[in-house]
Protein backbone atom coordinates (compact mmCIF):
# COMPACT_ATOMS: atom_id res chain seq x y z
CA UNK A 1 0.00 0.00 0.00
CA UNK A 2 1.16 3.65 -0.75
CA UNK A 3 2.17 4.90 2.59
CA UNK A 4 2.55 7.97 2.14
CA UNK A 5 -1.31 8.48 0.40
CA UNK A 6 -2.40 6.22 3.39
CA UNK A 7 -0.81 8.76 5.58
CA UNK A 8 -1.96 11.88 3.67
CA UNK A 9 -5.68 10.68 3.93
CA UNK A 10 -5.78 9.44 7.59
CA UNK A 11 -4.20 12.99 8.18
CA UNK A 12 -7.62 14.75 7.32
CA UNK A 13 -11.06 13.94 8.53
CA UNK A 14 -13.06 13.71 6.13
CA UNK A 15 -15.43 16.64 4.89
CA UNK A 16 -18.79 16.41 5.05
CA UNK A 17 -18.92 18.31 2.00
CA UNK A 18 -16.34 19.51 -0.90
CA UNK A 19 -16.27 21.23 -3.89
CA UNK A 20 -15.26 20.29 -7.50
CA UNK A 21 -12.32 22.94 -6.61
CA UNK A 22 -11.32 21.63 -3.24
CA UNK A 23 -11.24 18.20 -4.89
CA UNK A 24 -9.75 18.88 -7.98
CA UNK A 25 -6.52 20.75 -5.78
CA UNK A 26 -6.62 18.22 -3.00
CA UNK A 27 -6.08 15.42 -6.14
CA UNK A 28 -3.54 17.39 -7.90
CA UNK A 29 -1.60 17.21 -4.21
CA UNK A 30 -1.81 13.48 -4.02
CA UNK A 31 -0.73 12.50 -7.58
CA UNK A 32 2.48 14.48 -7.50
CA UNK A 33 3.37 13.03 -3.86
CA UNK A 34 2.76 9.92 -5.45
CA UNK A 35 4.79 10.99 -8.77
CA UNK A 36 7.43 11.88 -6.62
CA UNK A 37 7.74 8.80 -4.68
CA UNK A 38 7.58 6.99 -7.79
CA UNK A 39 10.13 9.05 -9.57
CA UNK A 40 12.65 9.08 -6.12
CA UNK A 41 13.26 5.05 -6.55
CA UNK A 42 12.84 5.14 -2.71
CA UNK A 43 9.95 3.19 -2.46
CA UNK A 44 10.64 -0.12 -0.75
CA UNK A 45 6.96 -1.38 -0.81
CA UNK A 46 6.68 -1.60 -3.98
CA UNK A 47 10.51 -2.00 -6.03
CA UNK A 48 10.42 -1.20 -9.27
CA UNK A 49 13.86 -2.89 -9.83
CA UNK A 50 13.43 -2.94 -13.78
CA UNK A 51 13.35 0.90 -13.76
CA UNK A 52 16.76 1.77 -12.98
CA UNK A 53 17.88 1.07 -16.62
CA UNK A 54 15.56 3.46 -17.78
CA UNK A 55 16.80 6.68 -16.02
CA UNK A 56 19.74 8.31 -17.34
CA UNK A 57 22.60 9.84 -16.01
CA UNK A 58 21.05 12.67 -14.23
CA UNK A 59 18.49 9.96 -12.71
CA UNK A 60 15.54 11.47 -14.96
CA UNK A 61 14.46 10.33 -18.47
CA UNK A 62 11.37 12.34 -19.83
CA UNK A 63 9.27 9.42 -21.57
CA UNK A 64 8.91 7.52 -18.09
CA UNK A 65 8.28 10.26 -16.28
CA UNK A 66 5.52 11.43 -18.19
CA UNK A 67 3.80 8.33 -18.34
CA UNK A 68 4.13 7.58 -14.47
CA UNK A 69 2.39 11.16 -14.09
CA UNK A 70 -0.32 9.76 -16.19
CA UNK A 71 -0.33 6.69 -14.63
CA UNK A 72 -1.00 8.05 -11.08
CA UNK A 73 -3.30 10.70 -12.57
CA UNK A 74 -5.40 8.00 -13.81
CA UNK A 75 -5.44 5.89 -10.19
CA UNK A 76 -6.36 8.84 -8.75
CA UNK A 77 -9.48 9.67 -11.51
CA UNK A 78 -10.21 6.06 -10.79
CA UNK A 79 -10.48 6.18 -7.26
CA UNK A 80 -13.06 9.33 -7.86
CA UNK A 81 -14.97 7.66 -9.92
CA UNK A 82 -15.30 4.44 -7.50
CA UNK A 83 -16.24 6.94 -4.39
CA UNK A 84 -18.87 8.97 -6.33
CA UNK A 85 -20.41 6.58 -8.75
CA UNK A 86 -23.87 6.20 -8.79
CA UNK A 87 -24.42 8.56 -5.73
CA UNK A 88 -23.41 11.96 -7.19
CA UNK A 89 -24.14 13.20 -10.87
CA UNK A 90 -21.79 12.42 -13.78
CA UNK A 91 -21.22 16.01 -14.62
CA UNK A 92 -20.26 16.75 -10.73
CA UNK A 93 -17.42 14.40 -10.72
CA UNK A 94 -16.16 15.28 -13.95
CA UNK A 95 -16.22 19.10 -13.04
CA UNK A 96 -13.50 17.14 -9.90
CA UNK A 97 -11.63 15.71 -12.46
CA UNK A 98 -11.74 18.66 -14.95
CA UNK A 99 -9.82 20.65 -11.89
CA UNK A 100 -7.61 18.10 -10.91
CA UNK A 101 -6.59 18.53 -14.69
CA UNK A 102 -6.11 21.88 -14.95
CA UNK A 103 -4.35 21.40 -11.59
CA UNK A 104 -1.89 19.19 -13.09
CA UNK A 105 -1.33 21.03 -16.72
CA UNK A 106 -0.83 24.27 -14.29
CA UNK A 107 2.07 22.85 -12.08
CA UNK A 108 3.29 21.42 -15.42
CA UNK A 109 3.46 24.97 -16.85
CA UNK A 110 4.76 26.79 -13.51
CA UNK A 111 7.94 24.31 -13.48
CA UNK A 112 9.11 24.10 -17.17
CA UNK A 113 6.58 22.57 -19.44
CA UNK A 114 5.80 25.06 -22.42
CA UNK A 115 2.40 25.24 -22.81
CA UNK A 116 2.47 24.43 -26.44
CA UNK A 117 3.26 20.98 -25.45
CA UNK A 118 0.04 20.68 -23.43
CA UNK A 119 -2.19 19.96 -26.19
CA UNK A 120 -0.03 17.22 -27.20
CA UNK A 121 0.44 15.80 -23.59
CA UNK A 122 -3.46 16.12 -23.20
CA UNK A 123 -4.11 13.69 -26.01
CA UNK A 124 -1.47 11.22 -24.67
CA UNK A 125 -3.93 11.27 -21.51
CA UNK A 126 -6.82 10.64 -23.08
CA UNK A 127 -5.67 7.75 -25.07
CA UNK A 128 -4.02 6.29 -21.82
CA UNK A 129 -6.89 6.85 -19.71
CA UNK A 130 -9.24 4.76 -22.47
CA UNK A 131 -6.39 1.97 -22.31
CA UNK A 132 -6.11 1.67 -18.68
CA UNK A 133 -9.83 1.43 -18.28
CA UNK A 134 -10.35 -0.56 -20.80
CA UNK A 135 -7.78 -2.84 -19.49
CA UNK A 136 -9.26 -2.15 -15.90
CA UNK A 137 -12.06 -3.91 -16.51
CA UNK A 138 -10.79 -6.81 -17.76
CA UNK A 139 -8.47 -7.58 -14.67
CA UNK A 140 -5.78 -6.02 -12.64
CA UNK A 141 -3.50 -7.74 -14.39
CA UNK A 142 -4.19 -6.02 -17.78
CA UNK A 143 -3.97 -2.60 -16.06
CA UNK A 144 -0.08 -3.79 -15.29
CA UNK A 145 0.88 -4.66 -18.44
CA UNK A 146 -0.71 -1.53 -19.74
CA UNK A 147 0.93 0.74 -17.79
CA UNK A 148 4.27 -1.65 -17.46
CA UNK A 149 4.32 -1.45 -21.55
CA UNK A 150 4.14 2.51 -21.89
CA UNK A 151 6.43 3.12 -18.64
CA UNK A 152 9.17 0.70 -19.84
CA UNK A 153 9.13 1.72 -23.50
CA UNK A 154 7.04 -1.17 -24.74
CA UNK A 155 8.23 -3.64 -22.68
CA UNK A 156 6.12 -5.88 -20.66
CA UNK A 157 7.74 -7.22 -17.26
CA UNK A 158 6.01 -9.08 -14.53
CA UNK A 159 7.88 -7.86 -11.92
CA UNK A 160 6.41 -4.18 -13.18
CA UNK A 161 3.46 -5.20 -13.84
CA UNK A 162 2.66 -6.57 -10.17
CA UNK A 163 4.09 -3.53 -8.67
CA UNK A 164 1.86 -1.32 -11.22
CA UNK A 165 -1.33 -3.36 -9.90
CA UNK A 166 -0.15 -3.04 -6.44
CA UNK A 167 0.40 0.83 -6.47
CA UNK A 168 -3.31 1.05 -8.56
CA UNK A 169 -5.19 -0.59 -5.96
CA UNK A 170 -3.16 1.40 -3.17
CA UNK A 171 -3.63 4.60 -4.82
CA UNK A 172 -7.68 4.19 -5.69
CA UNK A 173 -9.18 1.73 -2.55
CA UNK A 174 -7.91 4.46 0.40
CA UNK A 175 -8.98 7.34 -2.00
CA UNK A 176 -12.52 5.48 -2.57
CA UNK A 177 -12.80 5.11 1.10
CA UNK A 178 -12.07 8.80 2.24
CA UNK A 179 -14.61 9.95 -0.18
CA UNK A 180 -16.98 7.57 -0.08
CA UNK A 181 -18.79 9.74 3.30
CA UNK A 182 -18.04 12.80 1.14
CA UNK A 183 -20.60 14.99 -0.58
CA UNK A 184 -18.99 16.40 -3.78
CA UNK A 185 -20.91 20.18 -4.58
CA UNK A 186 -20.16 22.41 -7.23
CA UNK A 187 -17.62 25.69 -6.57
Amino acid sequence: MDTILTDELHEFRAPQTMTTLELGDSLARLVWESFSDFISQDDVETPLADMSTLYDDDGTNARTAEEALIFFMWAHTRGVQLAFFGRTPDERIRQGLDALHAAVFEDMVDNGTPKSQLPLFEQRVSARYAEYHQAAAESDTKLGEAVSRHILGGIVRDTTSAAIQERAIAVANPLKDFLEDVELIEA
